[in-house]
């Protein structure tokens, strides 16, 4: 494909404040920019392009549906970074605070107007706030297992970003030239950054990158502490069959002694490989997709999400959270695959497990929203993806004055559907029964914008990838209901999809 990536050869034009917006050609290959801006420290990507939205989710209008697969955005190169090294022991709780205070002080400077038509992130800060972040920012004590070089919060403040609008099939590189102040300083600014973000696009070769594959390990590359996970040869557990039913009884027994009403209980499944991040987003994504997918490179590492959950979303002073209790595995069948639908939609144990959830986060929102506003906007409605369904809730409260989305962010993190309720004793559980950190899975991945709009994701279904490991989670609520061999079973089924990325990856299956 010969299309050029100049600023020459593209539409642009300035805002009033100084802002340059250029419209991309609409047959330029995303993957390319992506590739391109690789080159570049702290790559993000908020990607809902291979979506196609949650398939036939009942009682959600076609709109609703269609937006949640509407917009991607990619970026790279933040002007500022801030970085928090997992430890423990130590007060990382008020630095996890100090970090989002000082960052929502930087986005107040530097607040900008939505530039109307385009889609909604138009810079600003974008990352992740790991799972354990959110343990420390609770008072729990973080388990930290064995050293990882991955964070506990990755944040960036990004001044380019490659916006798409896939249902009007459009494309832009917005520069917003900050930090510099004034128009004119500002209009000098954004063209010098695009033009070094598109230099480095154009000067990426045209064309697929090589697929980069992994050799499966023997079993006697097996990871220390781990067991071999049954039917997934050189994939490896924190967890025996055993050994997780004994995890869930445990949870059960808790939950009859009146300790707690639900917690969220999770195996965390690695394989030992040395991989391209990006090769592995690309299988990814065509194998398993999801409206809320995203990627962020880390030092060493990167995060590979294919997440089918929002955590919280804001536009203006509405906040919504979005979360995700109840599954299912999607057949092969249509009339089994029906009735299993059917069968989550009467579950009395799923819609309990899904309505507790969903009080704790009309509790969370209360904290930030007008009491009166918060509501539930949709309740244990269906919603089918790739290899398994889910019941999703809708709930929506309107920010007390003087309250952002890093507000809404702290008073609801970590999310509810992936801790369980009471919250704090709920993560004190986890941490007590769970063999590993669970690092970034069940955390998040967002942004927040310039003019203050944000969407985050729940990491789930995502891959943590290291510098010779791969590793992911599944798992699922614990309630008095809870059978514990249908609990493992339900594992198995969320991990589903990931393994046959893995699969696929390693060149066994079809990419």
């Amino acid at each position: 494909m010969s299309l050029e990536m100049n600023l020459d050869s593209l539409h642009h034009w300035y805002t009033a404040s100084g802002t340059l917006v250029a419209e991309l050609p609409a047959a330029f290959p995303a993957d390319r920019i992506m590739r391109g801006l690789a080159k570049f420290p702290g790559l993000v990507s908020f990607d809902s392009s291979s979506a196609g939205a949650p398939a036939e989710a009942a009682g959600q209008a076609a709109d609703a549906a269609l937006e949640l697969a509407r917009f991607s955005f990619l970026a790279a190169d933040p002007i500022f970074t801030w970085r928090l090294p997992a430890r423990s022991g130590d007060d990382s709780g008020d630095q996890v605070r100090q970090i989002l205070g000082e960052a929502r002080r930087v986005l107040a400077d530097c607040r900008c107007l939505t530039i109307p038509g385009l889609p909604p992130f138009q810079g600003g800060l974008a990352g992740l706030l790991s799972f354990d972040a959110g343990l420390a920012h609770l008072g729990v004590p973080v388990t930290t297992a064995r050293p990882t070089a991955l964070p506990l919060l990755r944040l960036g403040l990004y001044d380019v970003v490659f916006a798409f609008d896939h249902q009007r099939e459009c494309a832009w590189a917005i520069s917003q030239g900050l930090p510099a102040g004034g128009q004119a300083a500002r209009r000098q600014r954004s063209r010098q950054r695009l033009e070094h973000h598109l230099a480095a696009v154009a000067a990426t070769p045209v064309g697929a990158a090589p697929a980069a594959r992994w050799q499966r390990p023997t079993e006697s590359q097996a990871l220390p502490g781990l067991v071999p996970l049954p039917g997934s040869p050189g994939v490896f557990s924190t967890h025996t069959e055993a050994d997780y039913l004994a995890m869930v009884q445990a949870g059960i027994d808790l939950v009859r002694a009146g300790d707690i009403f639900q917690v969220n209980l999770a195996q965390q499944l690695r394989v030992s490989a040395t991989c391209d991040p990006l090769a592995l987003y690309r299988v990814a994504r065509r194998l398993n997709p999801a409206p809320f997918a995203g990627f962020l490179a880390l030092d060493d590492g990167a995060i590979v999400s294919m997440s089918p959950e929002r955590f919280l979303k804001v536009t203006r002073d509405r906040v919504w959270m979005h979360p995700i209790k109840g599954t299912r595995r999607i057949l092969a069948s249509p009339e089994a695959d029906l009735y299993a639908g059917a069968d989550l939609g009467a579950s009395e144990k799923d819609r309990a497990e899904n309505v507790m959830i969903v009080d704790l986060v009309r509790n969370d929102l209360a904290r930030v929203c007008r009491p009166e506003s918060v509501e539930v906007e949709a309740l244990c409605r269906l919603e089918r993806f790739r290899y398994v369904q889910h019941l999703v809730s809708v709930v929506s409260g309107r920010l007390l004055p003087g309250a952002g989305p890093l507000d809404a962010v702290l008073a609801s993190f970590p999310g509810g559907s992936v801790t369980g309720a009471p919250k704090r004793r709920a993560c004190e559980i986890i941490s007590d029964l769970e063999r590993a950190g669970r690092g970034p899975y069940c955390g998040t991945l967002g942004y927040v914008g310039f003019d203050g709009a944000a969407d985050f994701n729940l990491l789930i279904r995502s891959f943590v990838v290291g510098s010779d490991e791969i590793s992911f989670s599944a798992g699922g609520g614990i309630t008095v209901g809870s059978d514990p061999a249908a609990e493992y079973a339900e594992s198995l089924h969320k991990a589903e999809g990931m393994l046959r990325v893995l699969a696929a990856f390693a060149g066994e299956e079809p990419a």
